[in-house]
């Protein structure tokens, strides 16, 4: 079959496409014919998706897929089985075939498209963890999302009007702003620069946010920090600006009995990584078959064309998900 692979070292032309061997599910795991693969911009970045100093690995990280084969437990842990239409976080995602772990398949609703589906699972899963399980988005909450037209901040977006909050969002382009008024955002701060607080503030009656997701980095923590309420609570769970220092006010983290935390899998072992899921399918899977929460793709790309996929992503124009059509 063939599968992309990334050299971690530096070469000249780090990303491959190579002949490899048909994988073999486990007993826990599934065999999946992959039809599309979503994109992650960690994934290409060293020291955050890509681990080690040398070699190359098999990329990709979530994908929607036909069930071609099952491990001899699957039978017995879930009711999956050849045929079906499944989508999750998976490693070497950019392949032919791949291997779902049987505690992160989701079935595809039946009104979602291979590439729609393959947009959801880290994406959603992550905006899951940051607004509801850490989070503690509540309705009425004021939600601030850094980076609102990356994947996550569209899908914290939608997510958060479906839980009742007030969203506010910055980007960099007024244009992404306008885009994204029809799924709710009530409040687009166009900037680049960490100078949104006055604006939050006044929105806010002087409340300050209960939440804000930092898809952006250290760049913006500062700012972010300032615009909590009382009890407020700040997820990070990027730093595509690459930085990764910021100064902290302690005694307005005393005071205000703020919460910091992270989202993110790279420590986490398989039943910590698996936990969220079914919370994720009985909370938030049914807002995609009913419409409330739709799979925003920004593109598809053809399987040949990954390069041009991750140049894509590279150009910070896109809006939403960048997916690769792998088998139509």
């Amino acid at each position: 079959m063939k599968s992309y692979w990334m050299h971690i070292d530096d070469v000249p032309n780090p990303i491959e496409l190579r002949d490899a061997p048909m994988p073999v599910a486990g007993p826990t795991q599934a065999l999946v014919k992959v039809h599309a693969a979503g994109l992650n911009r960690g994934e290409f970045i060293k020291g955050h998706g890509l681990h080690g100093s040398q070699g190359a690995k098999a990329i990709g990280m979530e994908a929607a897929g036909e069930i071609v084969a099952v491990g001899d437990k699957v039978n017995s842990m879930s009711s999956f089985k050849v045929g079906d239409r499944v989508m999750a976080r998976c490693g070497a995602s950019f392949s032919e075939y791949a291997l779902m772990n049987v505690q992160e398949m989701m079935a595809v609703p039946d009104s979602l498209s291979w590439e729609q589906a393959a947009s959801i699972p880290i994406t959603f899963l992550v905006t899951y963890d940051l607004l509801v399980q850490q989070g503690k988005l509540k309705s009425n909450d004021w939600l601030l999302i850094n980076g609102v037209s990356s994947g996550v901040g569209v899908a914290s977006l939608q997510m958060g009007k479906v839980l009742g909050a007030k969203v506010i969002g910055t980007s960099g382009s007024q244009t992404k702003l306008n885009q994204l008024k029809p799924l709710g955002l009530d409040l687009g701060i166009c900037s680049r620069s960490a100078d949104f607080y006055a604006t939050v503030m006044s929105t806010t009656e002087g409340k300050g946010v209960q939440l804000v997701v930092n898809t952006v980095g250290g760049s913006v923590f500062e700012e972010s920090f300032k615009c909590l309420s009382f009890q407020g609570r700040l997820g990070t769970v990027g730093y595509v600006d690459g930085v990764l220092h910021a100064p902290l006010d302690i005694e307005a983290l005393h005071a205000k009995r703020l919460t910091l935390f992270g989202v993110s899998n790279k420590m986490r072992s398989p039943d910590q990584r698996a936990e969220p899921v079914q919370g994720f399918i009985k909370d938030i899977l049914p807002a995609f078959a009913e419409g409330k929460i739709h799979a925003c793709i920004d593109s598809v790309f053809e399987f040949k064309d990954l390069e041009g996929a991750k140049a894509r992503m590279e150009s910070n124009s896109h809006v939403g998900k960048i997916v690769l059509k792998v088998i139509s």
